[in-house]
Formats: structure tokens, sequence, C-alpha cells
């Protein structure tokens, strides 16, 4: 290539001597841009979907090649969010595809020095089987003078997280209730 025909490729010099005196247009183009795609052209399906990072809901128009997500927008439809992402929003696709993302459960014993992994079942086993003999340890049936009915334990608290929704939030609510915990709370009002 020329140094003229170089000189006149660069996008300043198109920007100056040509009719695109804003760069928006043909002096904003180059060779390698011009023949880049969107990668949502690409892909086999469009799932709708909620964003996970907060309880504000916006939707998501999640793009699937080959069963792998390949990118995630904001959904024009949503009346949450009208197709607008935050960034964490924006940055959810690397959530879901991060590297170090981990797909099984972890555990560390109580003064273990290493993680193990363990069943799903297993754990969710541990959980209720821990909240069970916490409850069973801890609960109060009347006060100290056996005056008042108590029927609470402290044994145990819940501290729901943001990401959660209204439905969410009342069914966890109603569960920590019946199991007689009186110290719930949620993210969103600390």
């Amino acid at each position: 290539m020329g140094f003229r025909k170089l000189i006149a490729s660069w996008p300043v010099v198109r920007q100056l001597t040509g009719d695109d005196r804003l760069a928006r247009g043909a002096a904003a183009k180059s060779a390698p841009t011009a023949a880049l795609r969107p990668r949502t052209e690409t892909a086999d399906r469009v799932v709708g979907s909620v964003c996970p990072y907060c309880a504000v809901g916006c939707g998501q128009l999640v793009y699937v090649k080959d069963d792998k997500v390949i990118q995630i927008e904001g959904d024009p439809a949503s009346p949450v969010s009208r197709g607008r992402l935050c960034p964490k929003g924006a940055a959810s696709e690397q959530l879901v595809n991060s590297a170090s993302r981990e797909y099984r459960v972890k555990y560390r014993r109580p003064y273990g020095t290493r993680w193990e992994e363990l069943s799903l079942d297993q754990a969710m086993d541990m959980i209720a089987d821990r909240v069970i003999a916490t409850r069973a340890q801890t609960w109060q049936e009347m006060d100290e003078r056996q005056e008042l009915t108590l029927k609470r334990t402290l044994g145990f608290a819940h501290l729901g997280g943001a990401t959660l929704d209204v439905e969410e939030n009342y069914l966890l609510k109603k569960l920590y209730t019946a199991l007689g915990a009186i110290q719930i709370e949620n993210q969103a009002r600390i």
C-alpha cells in the first residue's frame, strides 16, 4: 500500500478531508470494523430471563448457541427495565461463562484445612439436620418465669439477599417463622 493510500485510510484524515466531519459515519468505518458482526446474529435461540443481581428484576434476553450462552442483553419488552441493564446486569454473561465458576458444593469441615466436594443431596441433608438439631437445642417454649408462652428459637436467623423477589422473600419469611425463628431480615432493608 502506498504512503498516500495509507494516510488516506486513517480515520482522522477521512474525517478532516471528507463529508463526515463529526466522524459518525464513513469516517469512523474501517475494513475490520465493517467485517464485525454482532454475536446475537449467530444465536440458535433467544431465551427470556430476569437479571439475578438485585430485586429490581430487569428483563434479559439470553442468546444461546450450541447450548452455550453467547450474549445477554436487556429485554426491550420488559416493563421494569425497558431494555436497559446496569453494569452488573450487562456483565452477567461473564458470570455464566466464567472459568472460575463453581458447579459443585464445596464444604470445609470444622477445623479442616481443605475443601471437599459434596453432592447437592448430601449438602441439603446436612443443612436440614443442622437446622432441626439447632431448633431442638435452642427451643424456648416459655420464658424463665414460666409466665409467657414464647414458642421460638434464637439459635438461627435469616438474612435474605436483594436478588430475591417479593414472592421468594414471602416464602422464606413463612418458612423461618414456621421454624420459630424471630430474627428474620433482608439485605434490601439494611
